[in-house]
């Protein structure tokens, strides 16, 4: 049977004392560093100096720095830019920045699934999905209420991994309605099936 972990199971011990690095400040950016800010966590957002979210952010109330200062910065790097770029983005501007123990952490398993991101052996890589669009995590954390995530834990460096992805999915309120666990692949392989068979047409096409 497949286990939820509501609020009442998870604790946010297991971020204390540590930065969480958001890369990018799109869709799920802006929502997840604001809904984990709001609950007291030490967030800072790193992006392009010349993108469009540096002013965005800085509205918002964060001092935003470049990726690499970042990901020099932080314990825990959320890498929230657009897939098809997240590979080369990781090799160029971060790589170089991550220390033992830190945490690599995706939304989307992508990158990991299909090794465009090759990730050290000495770090934990984990995911926190929240199953929405950004604007309906800030609205539903803001209303008392939350988003379902996934979490997933692909590596365990440090043995304490999986309490760090729930940690994060409780600070942006995903505990308050419900996450699940799963795995990298499962989480990739589904996602890029429902695009085919929803988003991209393929449901219709079958009962054409």
């Amino acid at each position: 049977m497949v286990k939820i972990y509501y609020d009442k199971d998870v604790d946010l011990e297991a971020l204390n004392g540590k930065t969480i690095a958001i890369i990018g400040y799109g869709i799920q950016g802006h929502a997840q560093a604001k809904n984990m800010r709001d609950s007291g966590m030490d967030v800072i957002v790193g992006l392009r100096p010349d993108g469009s979210s540096w002013e965005k952010a800085k509205a918002d109330g964060f001092e935003p720095m470049t990726i690499e200062e970042a990901a020099e910065k932080g314990d825990i790097i959320q890498i929230l830019i657009p897939d098809e770029i997240q590979g080369r983005v990781y090799r160029k501007q971060i790589k170089e920045h991550i220390k033992e123990g830190n945490a690599l952490s995706f939304s989307h398993g992508f990158n990991i699934r299909f090794n465009q991101i090759v990730s050290p052996e000495n770090v934990d890589i984990i995911m926190m999905a929240p199953k929405g669009p950004g604007g309906m995590v800030r609205r539903e954390y803001l209303a008392g209420s939350g988003v379902p995530a996934l979490i997933a834990v692909e590596q365990n460096y440090t043995g304490k991994a999986k309490d760090i992805a729930l940690a994060m999915a409780k600070a942006c309120g995903g505990t308050r309605v419900g996450v699940i666990e799963t795995t990298f692949t499962e989480e990739t392989e589904t996602d890029l099936f429902g695009e085919q068979v929803d988003l991209c047409g393929g449901s219709a096409a079958l009962i054409k």
